[in-house]
């Protein structure tokens, strides 16, 4: 009698974790997780609709976009200021500086037009922002 209880209690040992794997994964598989339509409702390890990982974008990017909107929200002063910090923390952004400060000087321009973002030029980056400010009014 022990003997037999025993070789059930192995097999039960083996059999057993891969009847609830099984069971949890093809649960899993047919759970109704968002869609309407029958095709939507079925999770597939295979399929195509795979999430892309977004490309990390470059610090030089993600400054110049908080610089502009930094500039529509307050003035091109402030955004020149705190270019001109960042560059002396980071110098690995200065080779980036002139093309942040022109864009800045651009879009100055477009929202304060070219006389007022004028006023606003300092010697940031080698008067880059005069240079943006002079194109953009330009047409150029």
């Amino acid at each position: 009698m022990t003997h037999t209880a025993r070789r059930i209690g192995r097999t039960l040992a083996l059999v057993l974790p891969v009847v609830l794997v099984l069971s949890g994964t093809l649960a899993v598989t047919s759970v109704p997780w968002a869609g309407r339509n029958s095709e939507a409702r079925m999770l597939t390890a295979s399929s195509e609709n795979v999430s892309i990982r977004a490309k990390s974008r470059a610090p030089h990017e993600v400054l110049r976009d908080r610089l502009l909107a930094e500039l529509q929200e307050k003035d091109p002063g402030t955004a020149l200021t705190h270019l001109q910090r960042e560059v002396e923390e980071r110098p690995s952004l200065a080779r980036h500086c002139m093309s942040i400060a022109k864009a800045l000087g651009r879009a100055a321009v477009a929202h304060y037009g070219p006389t007022r973002a004028q006023s606003y030029s300092r010697p940031v980056c080698d008067t880059s922002f005069a240079s943006g400010v002079y194109q953009q009014a330009q047409g150029s």
